[in-house]
């Protein structure tokens, strides 16, 4: 069953699930687009001065949850494709021998309610910052030491060997079922929790980079959407993660000299 391939997969399953993903994708990012377009319209009602110390509502907090949880989606849910379309090969697989398995939704959805969980701590991390006036109205760090410490921290943490246990189980997606496999909806739905566990295992440092480059700053969340996609995905893509870690650490220093 674990040998199974997304190529055993009927070409109408294949564009269904592709159609599925780019599509909720398409989605998370219009929304993106939308409150980037609506923030210097937000921005506008008060002066800068007064949106770095105004205390965040309850309504607020919602909505920065709902803002991390769906970049999140949209910057980490093409990452998942591998693992998704090899998952989906084993439920035909199974099907075919009269063994029925969950649906691949139950999967994705675990995978996608781990990233929510990192983004209530994101937007609590958010709001300590705000509290602390070290966040601009932008959401970017006003900080030279926070934004320095980011750096190197993100720098660092691609040359630990926690992130290359993480990095090799998302990268082997055959391997993690085989280790990981439990039968049932609610084993699908755990299957999903913990390849997100070690997606983020990989990837929450890369995260903590948005409050250096801008929480809303289109370019930063795409560029950090592509580094994962690639590291996850390409032959090279573990010596890319270190040479990147180089490079993060050197622009950490010198951001923290400066």
């Amino acid at each position: 069953m674990f040998a199974s391939s997304p190529l055993s997969l009927p070409t109408r399953d294949r564009i269904a699930i592709v159609s599925a993903l780019v599509g909720v994708t398409v989605l998370a990012w219009a929304y993106i687009l939308y409150v980037w377009a609506m923030m210097p319209a937000m921005n506008m009602d008060a002066p800068d001065s007064m949106m770095e110390i105004l205390p965040w509502m309850p309504a607020d907090f919602v909505f920065m949850f709902f803002m991390w949880a769906i970049m999140m989606v949209g910057m980490m849910l093409p990452s998942a494709a591998p693992m998704t379309m090899l998952y989906a090969g084993m439920v035909r697989k199974a099907e075919r021998h009269g063994t029925p398995m969950p649906s691949t939704a139950a999967f994705v959805s675990g995978y996608l309610a781990m990233w929510c969980v990192f983004s209530v701590g994101a937007t609590l991390l958010q709001w300590g910052l705000h509290q602390a006036a070290l966040l601009s109205s932008m959401m970017i760090t006003k900080s030279q030491v926070l934004g320095g410490g980011l750096l190197l921290m993100a720098g660092l943490y691609q040359l630990t060997p926690w992130k290359n246990v993480c990095l090799d189980h998302c990268r082997s997606p055959a391997h993690f079922f085989s280790h990981h496999w439990r039968p049932g909806v609610s084993g699908a739905f755990r299957l999903g929790l913990e390849h997100g566990a070690f997606c983020l295992g990989c990837c929450w440092a890369l995260m903590g980079l948005l409050f250096f480059g801008g929480v809303m700053n289109l370019l930063w969340i795409a560029g950090i959407a592509i580094f994962v996609f690639l590291e996850k995905v390409l032959p090279f893509g573990v010596w890319g993660g270190r040479l990147a870690g180089g490079g993060l650490i050197a622009l950490g220093l010198l951001v923290l000299l400066l």
